[in-house]
């Protein structure tokens, strides 16, 4: 009881990450008036999950591979970070096919990327590999028969430095003909349904002003409105979920 008086009376703690990706949401949260409710933290996905299960914060955008380790881990949004296809921004990169790829580097960022990663390579690309940590400056060390993970802004970067560019929303699409959600707002507690109702039509504005959001975040290395319109879709409809249900029955 202690927990939900404190939910109601002070600020509710969100989390989010700082990818582009977020951005559409972030801009529908920060002109609603559900902004003024909330005490916004940003930080890598990895990070968000473990404040999340610490009680540190209130709910968050996760990687979904994360809310099997979090108790009384929910959805409470009806939107999120999915695809149906390719998303561009999660990808194996690699100097090599696929076929001769020996190790993998893996990204720390996301452990949903990572397990998507480790869940094609052995079930659609049929093929064990090394997986190792990968170090702050990992990009550098993909050469060879070594590839590396790479998520995010920084993956959008990369599209025309690697030969090969395996895409996994697509490779999963392809694996399963299901898309993907790779993160959902996500809390462990009760939260009140007011809300909860605002939050989400704060992310349904601002999924509805991608055009103006890819004004703001000039970005050299991508189309921000083809990534906004096409890789990235935000509404999580049945299908959505039914490729999440298909991906937690994987792990």
């Amino acid at each position: 009881m202690r927990t939900k008086n404190r939910i109601l009376k002070d600020k509710i703690k969100v989390g989010a990450v700082s990818y582009l990706n977020t951005k559409p949401m972030l801009y529908g949260i920060e002109k609603s008036p559900v902004f003024s409710q909330i005490e916004l933290t940003l930080e890598y996905p990895a990070l968000l999950a473990r404040h999340l299960k610490e009680g540190i914060i209130d709910m968050a955008l996760l990687p979904v591979a994360a809310m099997k380790d979090i108790p009384h881990a929910q959805i409470v949004s009806d939107y999120g970070i999915a695809a149906d296809g390719e998303v561009a921004s999660v990808c194996i990169f690699s100097q090599v096919p696929v076929e001769e790829i020996k190790t993998v580097y893996l990204d720390y960022q996301s452990r949903t990327s990572v397990r998507l990663a480790q869940v094609l390579m052995k079930q659609f690309w049929k093929k064990e590999v090394e997986w190792l940590q990968a170090p702050d400056n990992y990009i550098d060390y993909i050469n060879g028969d070594k590839a590396g993970v790479i998520i995010g802004d920084r993956a959008l970067k990369q599209l025309h430095n690697f030969n090969y560019v395996y895409d996994l929303a697509k490779a999963w699409k392809d694996y399963t003909n299901l898309p993907f959600v790779f993160a959902a707002w996500i809390a462990n507690k009760d939260l009140p349904k007011d809300f909860l109702q605002a939050f989400n039509d704060a992310n349904k504005y601002g999924t509805k002003h991608t055009e103006d959001v890819a004004a703001l975040y000039p970005f050299p290395y991508y189309d921000l409105k083809k990534y906004y319109s096409e890789n990235i879709h935000y509404f999580l409809d049945e299908q959505k979920k039914k490729g999440l249900q298909r991906f937690l029955q994987e792990l």
